[in-house]
């Protein structure tokens, strides 16, 4: 398999300039609450502050401001778990550009309402694969393919919370990152390398949605079937992309089951007193996972991705899992 070439620090710097006004610098924090539950020093980034509730509008903008005029005019189009879905449409309609956004009907309804609320077209197939192909009808029409994580901008976009981490935390030694189809880790881990190396990052993904660890076994991407109630990290499969940057970059990609990402939402909640979703809520369990293979002196770093999920939802999947 041919290698495909890895981003920069420097265009993950370009991509900060070009959506600086546009997106928001969100909060880097020490947790006290965090680090007395995983008994270490625990420092977060919280992009569900971010607009539309995740880090997704970095990325989305990063590539909308490069279209030409005439794609701009022929509009957009990008398939979505939920929350890169939202952040296109919102963004989209921001800059004034007509975007179509498709889902498969495991995507939460309000991810569907809000993107439809933001002006989008919205289209919902059975399955993500199927969602791929309806993609593929739109492109053929006309429309920009917006990729939720196998573009070089979006992931220059994703990594301007790498490099924000990097400018405004203290000391860390991990940062976890959790993966749908590897966007965000590998620009967080682009940029976390030029700007704070030695520190190790970790991926962290459920065990029905498991692309990038897959991907990682296998030696190149290969498809996965999808069974996790995290929508919004269910890749079907990772890029080649994405699997060289994390191949390369990343330390390992840690899986952790449904239940323990639910009882990591509930325990964000209860001791960091952030409402997270369970693709963030995954990380607290890869937390003590990492703290278990790198042992004493530890100082973390977590990237809180997002916070769209409702109380309905989790109140659900608590009960569902028995977790409290």
């Amino acid at each position: 398999m041919e290698t495909e070439a890895l981003i920069t620090v420097a265009d993950v710097e370009d991509a900060a300039e070009r959506i600086a006004g546009y997106v928001v610098r969100t909060p880097t924090v020490a947790s006290p609450g965090l680090s007395g539950l995983l008994g270490v020093p625990t420092t977060v980034k919280l992009e569900l502050l971010q607009r539309t509730g995740s880090f997704k509008p970095r990325g989305a903008t990063a590539k909308l401001l490069t279209l030409s005029e005439s794609e701009r005019a022929a509009g957009v189009v990008t398939v979505s778990g939920g929350n890169h879905g939202i952040a296109l449409a919102v963004m989209a309609g921001v800059l004034d550009i007509k975007a179509t956004v498709v889902m498969p009907r495991s995507a939460p309804d309000r991810a569907r309402e809000i993107a439809q609320s933001a002006g989008a077209s919205v289209h919902t197939a059975d399955t993500m694969d199927a969602a791929f192909a309806l993609v593929d009808e739109f492109r053929d029409a006309g429309l920009t393919l917006v990729h939720p994580y196998d573009d070089p901008v979006v992931i220059a976009g994703q990594g301007t919370v790498g490099l924000e981490f990097a400018q405004d935390a203290g000391e860390f030694t991990d940062v976890l990152v959790s993966i749908g189809g590897g966007a965000l880790i590998s620009g967080v881990a682009t940029a976390l390398h030029a700007r704070r190396p030695g520190v190790r990052v970790w991926g962290v993904e459920t065990d029905g949605a498991r692309a990038m660890s897959a991907a990682l076994t296998a030696g190149r991407p290969v498809p996965v079937e999808l069974s996790s109630i995290v929508s919004t990290l269910s890749a079907p499969s990772a890029s080649r992309r994405t699997y060289a940057h994390t191949s390369a970059l990343v330390t390992d990609v840690l899986t952790v089951t449904d239940a323990e990402a639910v009882q990591g939402t509930l325990d964000l909640a209860e001791c960091g007193k952030v409402w997270a979703e369970p693709a963030a809520g995954c990380l607290l369990p890869g937390a003590r996972r990492v703290l278990q293979r790198v042992g004493e002196g530890a100082r973390l770093g977590l990237v809180i991705c997002g916070g769209n999920a409702t109380t309905k939802d989790v109140r659900s999947w608590a009960e569902r899992f028995g977790v409290c």
